[in-house]
């Protein structure tokens, strides 16, 4: 899709605004910094320079910003949108080669739309390169959604009430009236009320339940919960520098003045501002409250550093804005969220009040929640949440090895250094995330009804093969032993690599829904992007993911084999009939191997429309592709493997595709067998 050159600029609105680091109703020496230029040195060796982001100032964030508002208008007429929709600018990622992602809202006669979220990426010249959505239905016009309700907002309070009770509130009125929305998350658009729950979940988090009901029928749509879960003398991190004011308190003038207050054992407010007459904080133990605001105030400045240093964003909404934080959250709670509606991070004081959360794979978690709330908005349930679960850990191990701490030196464990089991094992394990006891190492077609801090075990354990590669190995004192759920090898590309991809993969592809397939196409696009899709990266990627049972491996043509190619174009008609492209093999005796290789290049608007086969000579059918409205992504450039051990090789195979939804279009550009 082409356009009109012109400037334009991105961000999303998050369907969420918290995270906590557990899941609810679990209870269960000196410090030495890496140049952030080793660590960025690392991720980008041999990366294609134009496809790096750029490091924007929040000043030149801000300019993109307005640019992209000025154009907006024009960006929604090209998009197709109709004349009841709106665009709204939430953020802008730029590369070296003036590629700009733009993130977009919409809204409806007015309303919000929820899942109706978009990235449009264009060319320095302002070319629309690709349009990746939240939803299929965001490439047409929302023209059947009736904007009057049938039912009345208190019947939807009632039951988001009636929501919340079941987790722990008691609050009896709602803390947001229900509002009208258009609710696009899961295909289809309807006018809906969404209604926000507050009070304190039976752990004690707050509670801040998103309840979406039809508002036409009254039944519930959806839910989520929002709430995601000088000297510094630290528990956790030894002795550090702390950035502090001139007048003594805890406010990192040179990172957004980020502040760091005492609770007090309350549950609300801001607290007070820790201060002292000295520029020393704590002693190293809990029961001196500033050691827990030493270790919290300096997790938030290697979090700040790690991504301005690394991946080029000042401060968590990239605007050069510091968040701050809260310790001493309740009594004896054990855990910590991160919030939106203050902008802060909250840490208890674990077992006993003597096991603050505050360590610095903590403190890098909850803030990567505010960094993935104003980037991709990954819902926070589902198959999108467990990646939101994920995305914190894996950006909390890139901090701590980042960070090279000597007290507390990077690994692949989370929450190692709090042990909320109160065994010393840590809370879980990327490596094999199974280890910890409920985590799921590999991606089953449920696991978006389980909990997200254990559907997060699939993608962490994609990061840590990706990183580090399969088998056993030991890493700064630690051991590792990563098997794959296919039984082959994975090769690791390093994990600045790995965290590189995967954030790029976070901010410029993402959406709000986006689930673990669609997941394997953003990385995979974006390893293309930075080194190529013949590189040893991109295979990583793929083999990493289909070691986790998410797509097939890489292939490529194995050594001596044959290989029968039609590259012949075929177009796919927009929700028409099945084409086929065929090749004829012969001089292969006997049957088909086990190992079939079936590589397809096609060029898609909308890779989600298509249902991919192979069909082999005597009739029998592989699926190698579903349809789905949720893969958002363009074009199918992949090698499928195929077990057709049972037929024979001789004689014409067919590579059939259909379009089975409206709005998009494509066409087969080759296809190929190596046997």
């Amino acid at each position: 899709m082409k356009s009109t050159p012109r400037r334009r600029a991105t961000a999303t609105g998050a369907l969420i605004a918290a995270a906590a680091l557990l899941a609810v109703g679990v209870q269960a020496g000196t410090a030495t910094a890496t140049p952030g230029s080793a660590t960025a040195a690392a991720a980008t060796a041999g990366a294609k320079h134009g496809a790096l982001a750029k490091q924007l100032t929040p000043s030149k964030r801000a300019e993109l910003i307005r640019e992209a508002n000025a154009s907006k208008a024009a960006t929604a007429k090209e998009l197709g949108l109709g004349s009841q929709e709106k665009l709204v600018v939430r953020d802008v990622i730029q590369d070296n080669d003036g590629t700009t992602h733009t993130r977009y809202e919409r809204t409806f006669a007015g309303l919000p739309v929820l899942g109706g979220d978009l990235v449009v990426q264009e060319t320095k010249a302002g070319a629309t390169k690709s349009v990746t959505k939240a939803s299929k239905v965001t490439s047409a016009q929302l023209k059947a959604v009736g904007t009057a309700a049938d039912i009345a907002p208190a019947k939807a309070e009632t039951q988001a009430l009636g929501a919340a009770k079941a987790a722990g509130s008691k609050k009896t009125v709602a803390d947001r009236a229900p509002r009208k929305v258009v609710w696009m998350a899961q295909g289809k658009p309807q006018l809906a009320y969404e209604t926000v729950v507050g009070g304190l979940q039976d752990d004690g988090t707050p509670n801040e339940l998103h309840v979406v009901t039809d508002a036409s029928t009254g039944a519930k749509l959806y839910e989520w919960q929002a709430t995601e879960t000088g000297t510094g003398n630290t528990q956790y991190n030894g002795q550090v520098t702390l950035g502090t004011a001139p007048s003594y308190t805890l406010t990192d003038t040179g990172r957004g003045n980020h502040k760091t207050y005492n609770l007090n054992h309350g549950t609300s407010g801001t607290g007070t501002l820790f201060s002292n007459s000295t520029d020393v904080w704590g002693n190293g133990t809990p029961q001196n409250a500033e050691t827990a605001a030493a270790d919290a105030h300096y997790g938030a400045a290697e979090t700040w550093d790690y991504y301005k240093n690394v991946q080029g964003r000042t401060g968590i909404r990239g605007d050069g804005v510091g968040a701050y934080s809260r310790v001493h959250y309740g009594n004896a709670y054990v855990n910590a969220f991160w919030s939106d509606s203050c902008f802060c991070m909250t840490y208890g004081d674990g077992s006993g009040n003597t096991k603050p959360l505050t360590s610095l794979d903590v403190a890098a978690h909850e803030m990567t929640h505010g960094v993935t709330s104003t980037t991709a908005g990954l819902v926070y349930s589902g198959e999108s949440g467990g990646l939101n679960e994920a995305t914190s850990d894996i950006m909390a191990a890139a901090v701590e090895f980042y960070s090279n701490t000597t007290a507390d030196p990077g690994d692949y464990l989370v929450g190692e250094k709090i042990d909320i089991n109160g065994n010393g094992t840590p809370l879980r394990y990327m490596d094999k995330p199974s280890k910890d006891g409920a985590s799921k190492d590999a991606w089953y077609s449920g696991i978006g009804s389980i909990d997200v801090h254990y559907s997060s075990g699939p993608a962490n354990h994609f990061f840590y093969l990706l990183s580090e590669g399969s088998g056993a190995k030991t890493i700064n004192g630690v051991n590792y032993d990563s098997p794959t759920s296919d039984g082959l090898p994975v090769t690791g590309i390093g994990r600045d690599k790995a965290a590189l991809i995967w954030f790029k993969a976070l901010t410029t592809k993402f959406t709000s829904t986006t689930n673990y397939a669609t997941a394997r196409t953003g990385t995979l696009a974006v390893a293309g992007e930075l080194y190529g899709t013949t590189s040893a990266e991109y295979k990583s990627v793929a083999d990493a993911w289909a070691a986790i049972s998410v797509g097939s491996r890489s292939g490529g043509t194995d050594p001596g084999g044959t290989v029968f190619e039609n590259t012949t174009p075929v177009a796919i008609p927009d929700r028409g009939a099945a084409v086929t492209s065929s090749v004829n093999v012969t001089g292969i005796t006997g049957n088909a191997p086990s190992t079939l290789k079936v590589g397809v290049d096609i060029t898609h608007t909308w890779r989600g429309d298509l249902v991919i086969d192979l069909v082999a000579p005597n009739g029998t059918t592989y699926r190698l592709k579903n349809s789905s409205i949720s893969d958002s992504a363009p074009n199918v450039q992949t090698t499928y493997t195929v077990n057709a051990s049972s037929v024979a090789a001789n004689g014409t195979w067919k590579l059939k595709v259909q379009d089975v939804y409206s709005g998009d279009t494509g066409k087969i550009n080759s296809f190929k067998l190596t046997f």
